[in-house]
Parts: structure tokens; sequence; C-alpha cells
């Protein structure tokens, strides 16, 4: 998925019925009759198996063992709606994912996976579900109007914490954050003290891990910048869209989870799923396609 989220989530125990491991003797409906297409099939036997990597807060059991995250949940109601009430779980490795579906070990892939050029030779995505971001936090009232990682860089008085080896380091320095303007910090919380204590005056890292760490914090002294502009870096943005893959040949599937998925964009349900997860509107894809992403 290309980012780190160190991000303790809520689980979701709504949105329909429980995803369990396959049992013994489970096979995925494609490998059924090739004659019929994994989504009649599937309604046909009224379930389905999908591929997860056990990554937080995109699909990962719970601490009872159910089959949770954004892309879970998202996925859950879809097929529910499209007459798949029954979802059945196949833990791989992130990297197996796309391998395993074309082995049709499962037959769609719900792990939150980014959507770029190179996938989308190997597997069929949906329209992104979510974005991912940066993020910045301030003082409340944002005294020195930081909406940027720019705008930092022209306030010679602005400082920002950062965690150390962290990407947001070399997107700071890419947007002309002089080194005496950051705060680099070993971990999250010493970045929320430092900007509570005054030794910085904002805070960066990616949009779920920030909002986590205020959630938890309950500082009303500080706030998240809403309006924050996602830096440009070598001429493209650093925000990532996230969707869940089908196969190659899996058109009418893809197209039939695209449409349920249009009209929760449309709804809000879509954003109240996300939020569970420490998603806010800043995380919502907006108006982007796959088809956009795989050019």
């Amino acid at each position: 998925m290309g980012i780190l989220l160190m991000l303790p989530m809520l689980l979701l125990a709504a949105c329909g019925n429980a995803v369990k491991a396959p049992e013994s003797g489970d096979t995925p409906d494609s490998d059924k009759a090739e004659s019929t297409g994994t989504l009649e099939r599937a309604k046909e036997k009224g379930s389905i198996t999908i591929g997860f990597a056990n990554e937080n807060p995109y699909a990962y059991k719970d601490a009872s063992g159910e089959l949770t995250g954004e892309a879970v949940e998202i996925a859950r109601v879809i097929l529910q709606r499209l007459g798949i009430n029954e979802v059945k779980g196949e833990l791989t490795e992130f990297d197996s994912l796309i391998a395993g579906l074309g082995a049709k070990r499962f037959d769609l892939i719900t792990a939150g996976m980014f959507i770029n050029p190179d996938r989308c030779q190997a597997v069929l995505f949906a329209n992104p579900e979510y974005s991912i971001g940066e993020a910045l936090a301030v003082k409340a009232g944002n005294p020195l109007q930081l909406t940027s990682y720019e705008a930092i860089a022209k306030n010679a008085d602005a400082k920002v914490a950062v965690m150390a080896g962290a990407v947001e380091l070399d997107y700071l320095r890419a947007s002309g954050v002089p080194e005496e303007q950051l705060v680099i910090v070993p971990n999250q919380d010493t970045a929320i003290d430092a900007l509570k204590s005054g030794r910085a005056d904002a805070m960066t890292m990616t949009g779920p891990a920030l909002q986590s760490r205020l959630d938890s914090a309950k500082e009303p002294g500080i706030a998240r910048v809403m309006d924050f502009e996602q830096p440009i870096i070598d001429g493209a943005s650093v925000r990532g869209y996230g969707a869940t893959a089908f196969r190659m040949e899996d058109t009418a599937f893809r197209d039939a989870f695209n449409a349920e998925l249009e009209k929760m964009k449309e709804s809000g349900e879509l954003l109240e799923i996300l939020s569970k997860f420490g998603f806010t509107e800043q995380e919502l894809p907006g108006d982007m396609t796959a088809e956009q992403l795989c050019q």
C-alpha cells in the first residue's frame, strides 16, 4: 500500500453478517464452471471469498477473530446489495494478493490496495473508495495560517514536528522547508507534545494517523487544518487512492460494484463507514476514477 499507518482503530460491528475464514473444503466461487461469471456464481451460492492482508485500518481481524476494516465493511455492504450475504476471508501476504487473485484462491481483493498503473496491468480495479494524503495539525485557530508545507517554508518563524525517518521529512524538504524549521521527533506522541508545549507550531503525518492521535489526545488547544493543501512533489500529488480489485475478466462484477459504490458516495454512507476507521472528509476519493489512476 506504500504507506505505514500506526493507527489504533475503532471496530465496526454493524453492516451485515460477520466475515469468517473459509471452512475446510471451501473453494472460491471462481473455481466453478467458467461459463458463468464470478458475480452470478457467487449470487447462486450466496457467498464469496475475499483476499485480505491483515493490515489495519484496511482489512484485519479484530480481537474476537472477526474480519473488519474499511475495505471489508464497504465490500460487505455492496456485496449484500448484490445478493451475496456471506463473505469468507483468505489471509494472504500483501505482496501475494494479486497472484492469489489470479490463481483463483479468492474472487476479489479487499485490502485497501492503492491503484497504480503497474497494478492495473494485472487486476481490474473498482473506483477508489478512499484516498490517503498528508495532514497538518496546528494550535487552535491556526495563528500562523499554515495551510500547506509551502506556507511553513515561507514563514521563518514556523516550526513543524515530524517523525524521524518518515516520508514527510522528504516532502517538507522538497517543499522548501529548511532544516532549522524541522522539529524531528521519535514518535507520534512526541509530535503532539511538541505542538502542545510550543516547541513546534505544527505537526504532520498521514491523515488517518494524525486524526487518530488527535482523537486520543483530546486536546482542545490543537486542531487539524481541514483546508490543508496536499504537497506536489516532482510535479505529482502524493495522495494515493485505494480500491477493491477484481480479475481482469470480471468487468460485469466490477461495474456492478462501482454502481453501488457510487450510491454510497452520494448518500453519505461511504463516509459513515470510513469515519469508523479514522478517516475524515479529507480522505474521501472525490470524483477520481480507476480509469484516471491507471493512466
